[in-house]
């Protein structure tokens, strides 16, 4: 396998190997990976959209079995490229990797609130999304609605953990993202330029299907946590909107909810 750029692709046969540090026991090192200004990119999809993003890739570790298949990416990663067994890797990074690739990329991208919003029409604002695999789908349905950015408030995950990366399908490096300091009281600010809408199963918000026609050009969507939802707070700097269900049905998933609500605002 020859890539064509022209760096080495470097063989490791050791767990000992200095190089594979950065992918030790990844199940549980989120955190120790963000201290060290890293994220981790996992699957083939991921990694391309990293390639394709403002993120410094660092390191490629690709299984020997897929090297042959993911050679094409492995001659456009222009980092550290390492090839080891199924085994090796499986032994890395602590569980079983069957899209048999995975990367390290620099988090060398910090963009502030106004960097997002400066010429944007569509944004997503998320308050209290703990869980890393919502926030991940929130990202790629964002990527798949043509939404210009995603704000976030100081209580929601980290969008650059591993497993958030992975669900969005890399789409988190790609859509350009910041988080508030303070909150919420920053929303009436945004509120002033943006029709600002918060999304709630609340059966007296206004259904969103008859608000897309009477918004202006610029809309930001504020989506709250799975359980409890957009805090007092928030929902009173902006217009309640509903998605209508079935009678008997409580509520959507926090991202299909969004998926729904944004495909309606980019129609």
């Amino acid at each position: 396998m020859a890539p064509q750029h022209g760096h080495a692709v470097e063989r490791v046969a050791s767990l000992d190997d200095a190089r594979l540090a950065p992918f030790v026991n990844l199940r549980d090192r989120d955190l120790a990976r963000a201290e060290e200004g890293l994220c981790v990119v996992e699957g083939a999809l991921a990694v391309e959209a990293l390639l394709d993003s403002p993120f410094r890739p660092h390191t490629l570790f690709v299984s020997e079995e897929r090297a042959a298949v993911l050679e094409p990416l492995v001659a456009r990663f222009p980092g550290l490229v390492l090839v080891g067994s199924a085994e090796l890797l499986k032994a890395t990074v602590g569980f079983t990797l069957h899209r048999g690739v995975i990367a390290v990329a620099e988090r060398n991208v910090h963009r502030s609130v106004g960097e997002v919003v400066d010429g944007a029409r569509r944004l997503v604002v998320v308050e209290g999304v703990n869980d890393i695999e919502n926030l991940g789908a929130i990202f790629r349905n964002a990527a798949a609605f043509g939404v210009d950015g995603v704000l976030l408030d100081p209580t929601t995950a980290d969008p650059l953990y591993r497993r958030t990366v992975r669900v969005s399908l890399g789409h988190a490096l790609r859509v350009p993202f910041a988080r508030y300091e303070a909150w919420p009281e920053p929303l009436d600010a945004l509120a002033g330029d943006f029709d600002l809408l918060a999304l709630t199963p609340r059966p007296d918000a206004e259904d969103l299907r008859t608000l897309v026609a009477g918004l202006g050009d610029r809309v930001a969507l504020l989506i709250g946590s799975e359980g409890g939802g957009l805090t007092a707070a928030a929902m009173a700097r902006a217009r309640p909107a509903r998605i209508p269900m079935a009678p008997g049905t409580d509520s959507l998933n926090v991202a299909t909810a969004a998926a729904v609500a944004l495909s309606w605002l980019a129609s």
